[in-house]
């Protein structure tokens, strides 16, 4: 499912706007985005869990040349799904 029919499913099944949808949509991702800028972690309970996690500097080998690197220590984030979004999949 590619955004714009994610859009459309949404709007169909809260009456709401795709419009609307849209803009509750881009908000989310600013939000989430902010927060895991400024270090913070962001859950909804049960269905999904957001986080920064730190990667240690560390040594590599390119595989084109195969000639040690060192790869540099950076920030990742991490996406948890929650117990009840799990369950659910599962069946």
């Amino acid at each position: 499912m590619k955004k714009q029919d994610f859009i459309k499913a949404v709007a169909a099944a809260a009456g709401l706007s795709q419009d609307a949808v849209a803009k509750v949509l881009a908000a989310q991702v600013e939000v989430i985005t902010s927060e895991l800028q400024s270090g913070g972690e962001v859950n909804l309970t049960g269905f999904w869990a957001f986080k920064v996690a730190e990667r240690a500097a560390r040594n590599g080998v390119n595989p084109r040349t195969k000639a040690a690197i060192t790869i540099p220590a950076m920030k990742s984030p991490v996406f948890r799904a929650g117990k009840t979004f799990k369950e659910a999949i599962r069946g």
